[in-house]
């Protein structure tokens, strides 16, 4: 072969391997290209199937699906106090396609444990408030107790004897045992679960005595006679529940707790996919039939914007740390 067949050759090798090239990136600008959501979303909830969190994550994945046009998939991933999935979520690329159903757990971690891998206010993007429940002081019902009164009394009497449930180390229901513990001095040991399910099925067996369940899986317990309702831990009486007195009235001024949950993105989540995302929680939120199933649950609607959502995560950090700090909680 000549000097000028060869570099005939080589051009056309070069032509050809070029529009392979471009061939081979069509597919990947036309998903970059195409609008949002182009294929399946997933809620990570690190918490197991049937307790608030994820209860809440379903409400939303399945009317959340219906506004945007594709399947939003609730994937539960429980342990550490939901610090395994929210590092998950981390991780995940920041397209909007891996959420993560942040709760008030994740603000209490920050403090909690001191040497987490991510950190809340730096590796998310908040999306939006979905909703706030009280939490609820629930019993095994065969004991003798019917106020918060006579259980403080119960629990002297009985140095050790009671245990106190919770759905994790450093969930809200865990810190508001440890806020009882330390407004009571009492000698009540935390027993930790991987979720609101399997402790609930813990303390109707009388394995635990009592637990600060978030009200929306404690209450239908009650309801069932399968628990005993002391008091819920909100400034007023649930509608829901109106017989359930505050623990104000029963002796605690300003005890005032409350689990929220929402949802949040990977840091560097685009600003019109995080605001496409929030648009649709408040449009499914705003849906008549969704606020009588919050009603239902004794939930709070938590519609705002991303802002609000931003600082109101900022301010409950804070607040958590410093209840964890006095508590001189430590994460099991």
């Amino acid at each position: 072969m000549n000097t000028l067949q060869t570099r005939r050759s080589l051009a056309l090798s070069a032509f050809c391997l070029f529009g392979a090239l471009n061939l081979a990136t069509v597919p990947a600008q036309a998903q970059a290209q195409a609008p949002y959501p182009s294929k399946a979303v997933r809620i990570v909830v690190g918490f197991s199937a049937g307790g608030t969190t994820d209860v809440l994550a379903r409400i939303l994945a399945k009317d959340m699906a219906e506004d945007l046009g594709q399947s939003f998939v609730v994937e539960n991933k429980p342990g550490a106090g939901s610090n395994i999935a929210a590092e998950l979520v981390v991780r995940a690329p920041a397209d909007g396609y891996t959420l993560l159903m942040i709760a008030v757990t994740n603000a209490i971690n920050q403090t909690l444990y001191p040497n987490l891998k991510f950190d809340v206010l730096k590796d998310f993007s908040p999306v939006g408030l979905a909703a706030k429940v009280p939490n609820m002081l629930v019993i095994y019902p065969k004991l003798p107790i019917n106020s918060v009164q006579e259980l403080i009394e119960y629990a002297k009497k009985n140095p050790s004897a009671v245990n106190f449930a919770s759905s994790g180390a450093g969930t809200s229901i865990h810190m508001t045992g440890e806020l009882f513990k330390m407004k009571t001095q009492l000698d009540i040991q935390h027993i930790a679960y991987k979720g609101s399910t399997p402790a609930l099925t813990d303390l109707i067996g009388g394995q635990v005595q009592i637990m600060f369940d978030n009200m929306p899986t404690a209450w239908p317990m009650v309801q069932a006679g399968k628990l005993r309702a002391l008091a819920i831990t909100s400034p007023k009486r649930s509608p829901a529940a109106p017989d359930v007195p505050t623990m104000e009235e029963s002796g605690f001024p300003g005890f005032d707790v409350s689990s929220w949950f929402g949802l949040a993105a990977p840091a560097g989540t685009p600003k019109e996919i995080v605001a496409k995302l929030n648009a649709s929680m408040n449009k499914v939120l705003a849906k008549p039939e969704v606020q009588k199933r919050l009603d239902d649950l004794g939930a709070t609607n938590g519609a705002g914007s991303v802002e609000q959502f931003d600082q109101f995560l900022k301010s409950q950090t804070e607040t958590w740390g410093v209840v964890v700090k006095s508590a001189g909680a430590k994460a099991e």
